[in-house]
């Protein structure tokens, strides 16, 4: 990060007065940490701050400091303002009714009258000077708030606080790096050299505790590729300022409620293995949530325990049914020659090298399935250099063919029944039916399972259990975890 960049951004902090603050949705660790963190640094320079989120906050952080301040709504700047010019007239009563499709304001005068003249209009006023999101790669990423606000960003100033690989740099100023564990890392630099100008000792407790969050929870209480020893260097200092580390490990890492125990066991239970492709995922659909009680917010690092229990994969990814045709998938990969954000940006995502998301929409969870893995295998077979095998019916159907052929014409040519044939005549038959029910295909039946393109055959863990009866996943889950 240039220090040219990092001066801009504390410059415009200090100019401005009224901020607007924007995690990214869904709301994690890191955003959460980061937007919290801000906003007291800007509190403590008497400035007037404001925390947005599209989506309410995972109950897994509400231990975080004054995360009951984010809302989820901006101050409308789509009023529109009728002014009325009181100097020469006492107003006496104003009221309204509706007509129709209209609606009428009706001002009563104490004494004189109102004319036209006196009558104003206006639009509502912008109140932000300034908007600062945090963790988030686009715009987009804001959801609803974004969309039916577009205007203001064009109109106010926008830094982008960001770590993704896949950012847009959709900012006035762009305060990124890719090489940060988190942005919780990046904040951390920006607030010590704003504390320095300022002469203030900004990073208290809180503050320290809101952005060592950030970086556990971004790298996986530091068991992910993306942890540095700038990660452990920033998380050291942060402890030094009094961040409550053991605070944080307890809520995030161990508490579990029981339904979220019965949620990762359906999970981890409709795992499923392209082991020549190196993949391996799993799925979670609505009628699992209510299956197991649990919400979206628990399916928390299940993706990190699917990874734990395939030591040999080289693409891990977790299908999240968020509603009825809107699929979230989380990806990850362990080989560095596999770009999970590339992965990503191909269904419309992004993220980081190693780590990465996107949604599909419009789209069922089966079909969201097959559609991913089958795109994920032909990916593997390219780079991997697996040679797909032809399929095999035609051949089979072809070779075996003119033995039949050639038996139906033994029995045209001896249309005579068993009774009159001669007993030269009967070694013919039967060396006919040999020939006939010889499989000289056998290698070619034998390597049938071998084929690539198992629409029908691929193994799908979205697929209802009522169509593997055997299993039974959910009585085992249940009993085990109730016991």
């Amino acid at each position: 990060m240039s220090e040219t960049t990092q001066k801009q951004v504390i410059d415009l902090i200090k100019r401005s007065k009224k901020i607007l603050i924007m995690p990214s949705s869904p709301p994690d660790g890191d955003s959460v940490g980061g937007a919290v963190a801000l906003y007291m640094i800007l509190k403590k320079l008497e400035k007037e701050a404001t925390i947005v989120s599209k989506d309410d906050i995972p109950e897994l952080l509400q231990f975080l400091p004054h995360t009951n301040l984010i809302g989820n709504k901006i101050a409308s700047t789509t009023d529109f303002v009728i002014s009325i010019d009181c100097s020469d007239t006492e107003i006496e009563n104003i009221k309204s009714s509706t007509e129709g499709d209209k609606i009428n304001i009706i001002i009563t005068p104490k004494e004189g009258r109102i004319t036209e003249n006196d009558i104003g209009f206006n639009k509502g006023k912008i109140d932000y000077d300034l908007i600062v999101t945090i963790d988030c790669a686009e715009l987009t990423q804001l959801g609803d708030i974004y969309e039916n606000n577009t205007e203001l960003f064009h109109q106010i100033p926008v830094i982008n606080i960001d770590h993704h690989i896949s950012n847009t740099h959709f900012g006035k100023i762009n305060y990124t790096d890719i090489m940060a564990s988190s942005t919780t890392e990046l904040l951390l630099t920006l607030f010590e050299d704003l504390a320095k100008e300022e002469k203030m000792d900004l990073i208290d407790e809180d503050v320290a505790t809101l952005l060592l969050t950030g970086i556990i929870t971004d790298t996986g209480s530091f068991q992910n590729a993306n942890t540095t020893p700038k990660s452990f260097a920033s998380s050291a200092q942060l402890i030094s300022y009094g961040a409550r580390q053991q605070e944080i490990i307890q809520h995030i890492y161990k508490t579990k409620q029981l339904s979220q125990l019965k949620l990762w066991g359906r999970v981890l239970s409709k795992n499923q293995t392209e082991e020549k492709h190196k993949i391996v995922w799993s799925t979670v659909s609505q009628q699992d949530f209510k299956d197991t009680e649990s919400s979206e917010e628990e399916t928390g690092d299940i993706i990190d325990e699917l990874m734990t229990n395939a030591p040999g994969a080289e693409i891990v990814f977790l299908i999240k049914e968020k509603e009825e045709g809107v699929m979230s998938i989380s990806l990850r990969t362990t080989n560095p020659s596999i770009n999970a954000s590339k992965i990503a940006e191909h269904f419309g995502g992004g993220g980081h090298t190693r780590a990465a998301g996107f949604r599909i929409t419009d789209m069922n969870l089966r079909d969201t399935e097959y559609k991913v893995v089958n795109y994920l295998r032909e990916l593997q077979a390219k780079r991997l250099n697996i040679i797909e095998d032809e399929p095999e019916e035609q051949s089979v159907a072809v070779g075996g063919a003119p033995k039949e052929n050639e038996a139906s014409n033994q029995k045209t040519k001896h249309p005579k029944n068993e009774q009159t044939r001669s007993a030269a005549e009967r070694p013919k038959k039967n060396e006919a039916l040999n020939q006939k029910t010889k499989p000289p295909e056998k290698k070619e039946v034998k390597e049938e399972p071998k084929k690539q393109k198992p629409k029908k055959n691929l193994n799908l863990s979205s697929i209802p259990k009522e169509e593997a009866p055997k299993q039974e996943p959910d009585k085992e889950i249940t009993y085990k975890f109730d016991d």
